[in-house]
């Protein structure tokens, strides 16, 4: 008798662990899958808007192109351009996760270089060179040159510009910076997280380890994640807060489990009880 009902105890207990393991997994499993929802959602949207803008600067193309003779050279140029432009769109429309996202805007930096190219070809100039996107919005373009620059409350650091953002820089003035929707507000790119990573990192894929990256914080905000904890310049005291949170719904959690298992347990005493009761005392 004394074996069966330290089996039962057992079995009570295991049960009861084991229902709880499985409640936790299906919580997590579900929060996962919403974080990844809503960082695709961002992703795309961010996408979306390059593609879009891309679309206008084809238009705009046009405009400079009219009536112009197009030697092969600058059909080659304008047509590898254009077709950017499909493949951006046809790559949007297949992404089915975050990571993919990369795919759109590869194509994208490409695109602007191969219009950069036609310009340059129009007016007759020396084809530009093959630099990183502008840092401070990558929908810039081909950067012209790299400039010191440092963000509010950081150290200065090197990093690729566009023309007009190099020269704001060097005249003392706020680079135009693309921002993104987190929250009620909007930040630069860089502070915007996780979801904004693969969208960044697709511009700049090609020079990853090229030494025109080395030592910038390009390097590290693309290839390291877009610094999940907080962004890159700041957000340490909110990422230990989050870790603080983390332990804390983890000790919840055991709590809550070992709450559900004693209330099994309990049950499960009560159960035997009342078998026992039934079997001296009935009828």
């Amino acid at each position: 008798m004394e074996s069966i009902f330290l089996l039962l105890i057992l079995v009570v207990v295991g049960g009861g662990a084991l229902v709880y393991s499985r409640k936790a997994t299906k919580r997590r499993e579900a929060a996962e899958r919403a974080e990844l929802e809503s960082q695709l959602s961002t992703s795309k949207r961010a996408a979306d808007e390059d593609v879009t803008k891309f679309g206008e600067e084809l238009q705009r193309l046009d405009i400079d192109v009219a009536g112009q003779p197009l030697n092969e050279a600058m059909q080659q140029d304008y047509q590898r351009a254009l077709d950017a432009y499909e493949d951006a769109k046809t790559s949007l429309a297949a992404v089915q996760r975050p990571e993919e996202i990369k795919h759109v805007t590869e194509i994208l930096e490409d695109g602007r270089y191969a219009i950069a190219c036609v310009k340059a070809r129009v007016e007759d100039k020396p084809l530009p060179q093959k630099r990183p996107p502008c840092f401070f919005n990558p929908a810039h373009g081909p950067s012209v040159r790299n400039v010191e620059w440092a963000p509010a409350g950081g150290s200065v650091r090197d990093v690729p510009a566009c023309a007009a953002d190099a020269e704001r820089v060097l005249a003392g003035a706020d680079p135009y910076i693309r921002t993104v929707q987190v929250g009620a507000q909007r930040v630069p790119y860089w502070e915007g997280g996780q979801a904004y990573a693969p969208w960044a990192q697709g511009y700049y894929s090609s020079w990853r380890g090229s030494d025109m990256l080395t030592g910038m914080m390009v390097g590290g905000l693309l290839f390291g994640g877009m610094n999940p904890i907080g962004g890159l310049f700041g957000g340490m005291g909110e990422g230990i807060a989050g870790i603080g949170d983390g332990i804390g719904d983890a000790f919840g959690g055991i709590g809550d489990g070992i709450g559900d298992i004693g209330d099994g347990i309990g049950d499960a005493f009560g159960g035997i009880g009342d078998m026992f009761g039934d079997f001296f005392g009935g009828d």
